[in-house]
């Protein structure tokens, strides 16, 4: 399976949930439907470009820590800590833009803009809003016909998308960061975009010494970007990833080679976590409250594989009923904020015994 159809069924279960749509489609249903509904009239070069970001402006921003925003949406019980945090995230946002009106999304698009905040920064994002002070840039993504056409006009549209990307990391270093520890974060086509980043702007850079810990889950990483795979829960200056299924037909793409980090032990052993290691799943859309021991978690084969689902607020299965991709953050909420503290807290503590030893 090429990348563009890769990227495209990684994104496809954002969408589907976005639309409402309760029917666990025959993914080659989806696709048809979707090449039909969203698949823009027109070759890349042939439409307008939307207009590029301003990343000094704060509405090209999803979440900033010194503003009210979705990132600072909590399930009950939780703190957020953002205004002591001596770290930051920067976070970008999986595939929201339905539209076939262009191949990016226009930064304009308060619908669009929605449906992100609502669905993505709230439950994502908003999950490291305890040990950092949350950025997300708003960047003209790809739309989702850009993941399974076989033009080469997929590929320039995701190529303007990280082109976004980095400019808002270059903004985010220089003016908000300024020297602090930072954590990098995202899922699907955001996981794709900050592969190339961390393997373009931060590895083998100055920027690594700072790195505290990647989280580009929900799509094929490998680790060709050159950071290593965690391998400990408070490893720092290293990458998590996970594709969550319950069975093989649940893969989308050839998993053999991906990282698999398992988000209930945060090893790479293959070892089965029952659900009692599980502290708390929350989908905002059904309660603002989490539950703990929703999904156990085993790593084969490059898949993040559980078995019963323990609740009922988890049945929508846009993909089928065997992936849960839209739930790669959902089902692990409460061990991924306290994975990110904790690895903060080790970063912190590894540069107080350097200067103690220098």
């Amino acid at each position: 399976m090429n990348l563009k159809k890769k990227l495209y069924f990684m994104s496809a279960a954002v969408v589907v949930s976005a639309l409402g749509l309760t029917l666990a489609f025959h993914s080659e249903l989806q696709v048809g439907l979707m090449k039909i509904v969203i698949h823009p009239d027109h070759e890349f070069g042939d439409g307008s470009t939307p207009i590029q970001p301003n990343y000094r402006n704060p509405d090209h921003w999803a979440a900033l820590p010194d503003r009210e925003d979705w990132a600072d949406h909590l399930p009950t019980g939780a703190t957020d800590l953002q205004s002591s945090a001596q770290a930051d995230v920067f976070f970008v946002h999986p595939t929201t833009y339905l539209s076939p009106d262009a191949w990016n999304q226009p930064l304009d698009d308060e619908r669009t803009n929605r449906r992100t905040d609502e669905l993505v920064i709230q439950s994502q994002a908003g999950a490291f809003n305890s040990c950092c002070r949350v950025y997300a840039p708003r960047y003209r993504q790809a739309t989702l016909a850009a993941f399974f056409t076989e033009s080469i006009s997929g590929s320039q549209a995701l190529a303007l998308a990280y082109e976004d990307i980095v400019a808002a990391f270059h903004h985010f270093i220089s003016q908000f960061n300024t020297g602090r520890p930072f954590l990098i974060a995202a899922h699907s086509q955001g996981a794709h975009h900050i592969d190339k980043l961390l393997a373009n702007e931060i590895i083998g850079t100055e920027l690594e010494n700072r790195l505290v810990v990647a989280y580009p889950i929900g799509f094929a990483i490998d680790g060709s970007n050159g950071l290593a795979v965690c391998k400990t829960p408070t490893q720092t200056r290293c990458q998590v990833s996970w594709n969550t299924v319950r069975s093989p037909t649940g893969s989308l793409f050839d998993s053999a080679g991906d990282i698999c980090v398992n988000p209930l032990t945060w090893k790479v052993d293959g070892a089965h976590a029952d659900h009692a290691a599980n502290l708390g799943a929350v989908n905002f859309r059904k309660a603002e409250t989490h539950e703990p021991g929703v999904v156990d978690a085993q790593c084969r084969e490059g898949l993040l594989y559980i078995s019963e689902i323990r609740s009922d607020r988890y049945s929508l299965m846009p993909l089928g009923r065997d992936n849960y991709h839209i739930y790669d953050y959902a089902f692990y909420y409460v061990n991924i904020r306290q994975n990110a503290q904790a690895r903060v807290d080790a970063f912190l503590q590894e540069g107080i015994q350097h200067i103690s030893q220098s």
